[in-house]
C-alpha cells in the first residue's frame, strides 16, 4: 500500500509552511505526485456587504484577490522547485464550473495534505476547515501544526481506536503511513472493542509492530489521547472523525475540533 497521488490545500498565511514542508517530505518518501490548490469562495466583506458595494469595488477586491492568488501559487512553484519535486507538482487554478468545490476535487486524490491555521477574516474564503473536508470529501485528510518538523520515516504512531466505522475508515487509510512506523500504539479510551486481538494480528500480517492499550479516560477523550500520543513519543495520531452528527459536533466542538486545535504532531482523520 502507497500514497502516489496527494493534494495540499492552502490553510493560511502563506508564511505558514509546515504543512507544504511536510506534504514535500511523503510525496518524496512514496515517490508520489503533488498537486496544490487554494479554494475559492466569497469574501467576509462580499458576505456581509456586497449588497451595499458599487461594482467598482467589487471589481477591485476582486482584482486584489487575484492577485494574492497568483503570489501563493508562484510561493508553491518556488518551494516545489527548490525541494528537487517540480516536475512531480503543479498547482490548480481551481474552477468550480469544471472541478467543483474543493471537496469534490480532493476525492480525486489519495490523500489531502493541509494547515489548522487560524484565519484572519480576509482569508477565510480560500479554506475549507479539515474536519468538513474530510467529512464531506470521504478522503483521508492529514494536517499538520505549524511549526511540526519529522524526524525521519521510522517514528511511532498513536490510532484512537473505538470500535467504530470512522476510526477504521482512518486505519485503513492511514495504513501507508502506518507501514512506514516504527511502532504503532493502538490506544483504546475505555475498554477494548471486540475482534481488537484480530485487528492486532491484521496489522502485524502487515508488518506493522503493534501495542494496544486501554486507558480510562482522565480530563476528556481528546485531552486523554494526547497525553498518551506524548508519552509514546509519538509522531502521528490516527483517528477517525464525527462518529456523531456534525450539529452535535458543532456545538459540543467534538473530539475531532478539540484535538487539532492542540496538537503537536500531525493528525490524520477520515470519516
Amino acid at each position: 500500500m502507497t500514497v502516489k497521488s496527494i493534494l495540499w490545500t492552502y490553510s493560511g498565511d502563506p508564511n505558514k509552511g509546515s504543512d507544504l514542508a511536510h506534504a514535500i517530505r511523503v510525496a518524496k518518501h512514496h515517490d508520489a505526485y503533488l498537486t496544490g490548490v487554494i479554494r475559492y469562495g466569497l469574501t467576509f466583506v462580499h458576505r456581509q456587504l456586497s449588497a451595499q458595494l458599487p461594482s467598482s469595488v467589487i471589481d477591485q477586491l476582486k482584482s486584489s484577490e487575484k492577485k494574492q492568488i497568483a503570489e501563493i501559487a508562484e510561493r508553491f512553484r518556488r518551494i516545489v522547485d527548490e525541494a528537487g519535486i517540480g516536475e512531480r507538482a503543479e498547482f490548480v487554478d481551481l474552477d468550480s464550473s469544471r472541478d467543483g468545490p474543493l471537496t469534490d476535487f480532493s476525492r480525486a486524490f489519495d490523500v489531502t495534505i493541509t494547515g489548522n491555521h487560524p484565519l484572519s477574516y480576509n482569508e477565510d474564503h480560500f479554506t475549507t476547515p479539515p474536519n468538513v473536508l474530510a467529512l464531506r470529501s470521504g478522503r483521508p485528510v492529514l494536517i499538520v501544526p505549524q511549526g511540526f518538523e519529522a524526524d525521519g520515516v521510522a517514528s511511532r504512531a498513536l490510532v484512537a481506536w473505538d470500535g467504530k466505522r470512522a476510526a477504521t475508515r482512518a486505519l485503513v487509510a492511514a495504513m501507508p503511513f502506518l507501514e512506514a512506523k516504527g511502532h504503532i500504539t493502538l490506544l483504546t479510551v475505555g475498554d477494548k472493542p471486540l475482534n481488537t486481538g484480530r485487528l492486532i494480528q491484521t496489522l502485524e500480517r502487515h508488518g506493522v509492530p503493534v501495542e494496544a492499550v486501554s486507558v480510562a479516560p482522565r480530563a476528556s477523550i481528546a485531552e486523554t489521547i494526547l497525553q498518551e500520543s506524548q508519552a509514546s513519543d509519538a509522531r502521528l495520531i490516527v483517528m477517525g472523525a464525527y462518529e456523531h452528527s456534525k450539529f452535535a459536533q458543532d456545538l459540543t466542538g467534538g473530539v475531532t475540533t478539540t484535538l487539532l486545535a492542540q496538537t503537536q504532531v500531525p493528525v490524520l482523520i477520515a470519516h
